[in-house]
């Protein structure tokens, strides 16, 4: 799902993410290529915008999804800063947040380039495009061997490849929310010449929500 002017203050929400600056280095056993902040109940004006920005998608979450009722996981503020040549393998590749089912993942689009978004796909060698819990060792099994032939200058991914077909991509644009299953594979879409600022105020700033729903 795709929404539009969503908060109608997005430099506003920006400035909230200034103000937590620097971000903290992302946790081992995340593979985002970049820096996120956690956004927690002491960090009250993020932790309201947080509040706020569910309560305004509950609506839609509710209407396309079926989702009677949900918790707020995780919030942050998260920027791109690995150059393509620092990627790790498994960060070449699309990539899945959960294969628990009831997991949406709510992306907000605060300060973009021209040319990024996000993109979502469909793995070739077994048609999955959504990871659950009952193909979760068939895709692992097949899509884990493939990183190691994957070429060490490939970067992110950009379209299809010779494993990855891209089925829908959305671009990103300043206050555009997009709604999405968490087990839906996926990647940023990251053109070249981004910059990978650590700064808020120059690089590819996004927040970022995991709800759990609940029909």
């Amino acid at each position: 799902m795709v929404i539009d002017d969503f908060s109608g203050a997005v430099e506003r929400i920006a400035t909230l993410a200034d103000e937590l600056a620097p971000f903290p280095p992302v946790q081992t056993s995340n593979y985002y290529p970049g820096l996120r902040r956690i956004i927690g109940e002491d960090d009250e004006k993020a932790h309201a915008y947080a509040l706020a920005a569910c309560e305004t998608a509950a609506p839609f979450l509710g209407g396309a999804f079926d989702v009677a009722s949900f918790d707020l996981d995780e919030a942050s503020f998260s920027l791109v800063t690995l150059q393509p040549d620092e990627l790790q393998p498994i960060q070449r590749a699309p990539h899945f947040d959960s294969a628990d089912q009831n997991i949406f993942a709510l992306l907000h689009y605060l300060r973009v380039p021209p040319g990024s978004g996000t993109a979502f796909y469909r793995h070739r060698a077994t048609g999955i495009e959504r990871i659950t819990n009952a193909n979760f060792g068939v895709f692992v099994g097949t899509a884990g061997p493939e990183l190691s032939r994957l070429a060490s200058n490939s970067g992110y991914i950009n379209g299809s490849d010779q494993f990855y077909e891209q089925i829908a991509s959305v671009e990103a644009l300043p206050d555009r929310m997009i709604i999405y299953h968490g087990s839906l594979l996926h990647s940023g879409i990251i053109p070249p010449g981004m910059s990978f600022s650590d700064d808020p105020r120059e690089g590819r700033l996004t927040a970022n929500f995991f709800l759990r729903g609940r029909s």
